[in-house]
C-alpha cells in the first residue's frame, strides 16, 4: 500500500476516514529531516548501552535527561556535519574497514556472519546499522578537526608558562613516550605475512636514516593512529607487554625497534623520550599540555562553527521541539505543507487561458537590447 506524505506526517490510508500515523517529522534540515522515531531509537540505544555498562538506575535516568534536553540539537549538529562532509568531498571508507578489522581481529572472529552476530549482540543493532554509526562518526570528526580544530593555534610560550605554573602535575613514575607503526598480517597467508614482514623492515630502515617517523606512520601504518602520526603516548612500567618494556625502557631518545610481532602484524616502536621518576621533562608532557589548553577553546569554537552553519541552513522546526543550540535571530518557522491550499482553476478559465496565449502568439514583439553591449534578442 502506498505511503503518503504530508510534510507533517506519513500517513497509510486505511478505511474512509481512517488514518493511521506511520512517522512523524519534526525538523527539516536542508533537504534531509528529523523524525521523532530517530530521537526515540536514539534515546532507547543509550539507555540499552547504558545497562550494559553496568550504570545504576540513578545514572541512566540522570544521563537520559541529559539526552533528552539536548536531543533535536544533536540531531541537527550531526546532520549539519555529515552535509558538510559530503560538500568537502570527505572520504573514510578506509578508516571504518580498518576499523572494523581491528575489531574483528581483536575478537578474534574470521567468519563475517559470526561477526555481524556479534555485532548485534554487543550493540543491539544490525551490522549495517553499526557500520553506518561508525562511517558518521569518522564524517563528524574530519569535518570538526579540518574546519575548527585545526584553526585553533596554541603559542609554544603558554605551553611553557603552564608547565612552570603546575609543576606538581608531572611529578610521575619512570615514563617512555612512544610512537607506533603497525603493519597488519590481518587475513593474509604465508605470502602476505612474509610481504607484511618486509615491509615493516624496509621502514625500520628508512626511520634509522633519518626519515620523519611521524610521516611514515601517516603514510604506512595500519593501526588507527596514523592519523596521528602514529603517537601512543606515554606508558610506565608495567603497561605494556613485558618483551616490548624491555626493550623500550633500555633504549634513548630517538630508538627505533626492530619488528616486533603481534597478533595484528607486525609492530614498529620509536621512542620519542624516557624520563626517570620524578618531574617529568617538558617533551614528556607536552602533548597533555596542550590538551588541557585547547579543549576550553574547541568547545567554544565548535559551537560557533555549528551556529553557523545553522545559519547558512535551511532549517524549519516544528512548534513543540526545541533545538537548545538554536542560532540567535534565525527563523525556523514551521512551514505545514498540509495547510497549503492549492489553486483552484474551472475549466472555464483554462480554455480562456489557452485562448489568450494563442492570441498573443500572434502579437508581433519589436527588437530590444536587454544590456548595453548585448546581442539583439527576438522573442517570439
Amino acid at each position: 500500500m502506498k505511503a503518503v506524505w504530508l510534510g507533517l506526517l506519513a500517513i497509510l490510508p486505511l478505511a474512509a476516514g481512517d488514518v493511521r500515523v506511520v512517522e512523524e517529522i519534526i525538523a527539516k534540515v536542508n533537504n534531509e529531516i528529523i523524525t521523532r522515531g530517530e530521537l526515540e531509537r536514539a534515546r532507547k540505544q543509550l539507555e540499552e548501552s547504558l545497562r550494559r555498562q553496568g550504570a545504576t538506575p540513578a545514572q541512566i535516568k540522570q544521563a537520559l535527561e541529559e539526552a533528552d534536553r539536548n536531543a533535536l540539537r544533536e540531531k541537527i549538529d550531526q546532520l549539519l556535519l555529515l552535509q558538510r562532509a559530503r560538500d568537502l568531498n570527505i572520504n573514510v571508507d578506509s578508516e571504518v574497514s580498518r576499523y572494523l578489522a581491528d575489531i574483528q581481529a581483536q575478537q578474534k572472529i574470521s567468519d563475517p556472519d559470526k561477526f555481524a552476530e556479534f555485532i548485534r549482540q554487543q550493540t543491539g543493532m544490525s551490522f549495517e546499522d553499526f557500520k553506518q554509526q561508525i562511517k558518521d562518526s569518522f564524517l563528524t570528526r574530519r569535518v570538526i578537526q579540518q574546519e575548527v580544530g585545526s584553526k585553533i593555534v596554541i603559542p609554544r610560550s603558554e605551553v611553557e608558562k603552564y608547565y612552570q605554573e603546575h609543576k606538581d602535575e608531572f611529578i610521575r613514575d619512570e615514563q617512555v613516550l612512544l610512537r607506533e607503526i603497525l603493519i597488519s598480517t590481518q587475513g593474509k597467508d604465508a605470502a602476505g605475512i612474509a610481504a607484511a614482514e618486509k615491509k615493516a623492515k624496509e621502514l625500520v630502515e628508512r626511520a634509522r636514516q633519518g626519515e620523519n617517523f611521524g610521516n611514515l606512520a601517516r603514510d604506512y601504518s595500519d593501526a588507527e593512529t596514523a592519523r596521528n602520526y602514529g603517537e601512543l603516548g606515554a606508558f610506565k612500567r608495567g603497561e605494556l607487554r613485558k618483551d616490548i618494556e624491555d626493550i623500550v625502557f633500555n633504549q634513548e631518545k630517538g630508538y627505533v625497534t626492530d619488528p616486533i610481532k603481534v597478533d595484528a602484524g607486525f609492530l614498529i616502536l620509536k621512542v620519542e623520550a624516557r624520563s626517570a621518576k620524578g618531574l617529568q621533562p617538558l617533551e614528556m608532557v607536552e602533548n597533555e599540555i596542550m590538551e588541557k589548553l585547547y579543549q576550553p577553546r574547541m568547545e567554544p569554537a565548535l559551537r560557533a562553527y555549528l551556529t553557523k552553519l545553522r545559519m547558512d541552513a535551511f532549517l524549519e522546526i516544528k512548534p513543540g521541539w526545541v533545538d537548545t543550540g538554536a542560532a540567535p535571530g534565525k527563523d525556523t518557522t514551521w512551514t505545514d505543507p498540509a495547510q497549503i491550499k492549492p489553486e483552484t482553476v474551472t475549466k472555464e478559465e483554462v480554455a480562456a487561458r489557452t485562448r489568450r496565449r494563442r492570441l498573443l502568439a500572434l502579437v508581433p514583439v519589436p527588437r530590444s537590447r536587454i544590456s548595453a553591449g548585448a546581442p539583439l534578442i527576438r522573442v517570439d
